[in-house]
């Protein structure tokens, strides 16, 4: 599957959202972060409006994360990821540090990913 970059943004806002809901509610220091961390980010908007609007839907933190997990998986290793870490992990610690509900879905997200590539690896050799 080819990037869709605009997609795979909008995911990582999708993503965000699951990380600053871990923990029950979204606390303003993780909006201020969110705002620093993609201050520079060329794909800031995409990210923000995709954060926003899974906040106003108010959708199960569990649907949000399956659909993400989808995506990503299907769409393949990208470089972003790594970038996407570094912003959930400073989204996470914005509020009372990272507890132990944001680390499961930062965790998770990174294993099952990492998994999930590298069995594609192997089925193609």
């Amino acid at each position: 599957m080819k990037h869709n970059h605009e997609k795979l943004y909008e995911t990582f806002g999708e993503l965000l959202y699951v990380v600053a809901m871990a923990d029950g509610l979204i606390q303003e220091a993780e909006l201020s972060a969110l705002e620093n961390v993609l201050a520079t980010h060329p794909w800031a908007a995409d990210i923000k409006w995709s954060f926003n609007y899974e906040r106003k839907k108010e959708r199960g933190v569990e649907e949000v994360y399956a659909r993400v997990l989808d995506y990503c998986t299907n769409a393949g290793p990208s470089p972003e990821y790594q970038n996407m870490i570094e912003v959930m992990e400073a989204i996470a610690k914005a509020s009372d540090g990272i507890d132990a509900d944001e680390k499961e879905v930062m965790d998770t997200f990174s294993k099952t990913l990492i998994q999930k590539f590298k069995n594609d690896i192997e089925g193609i050799k």
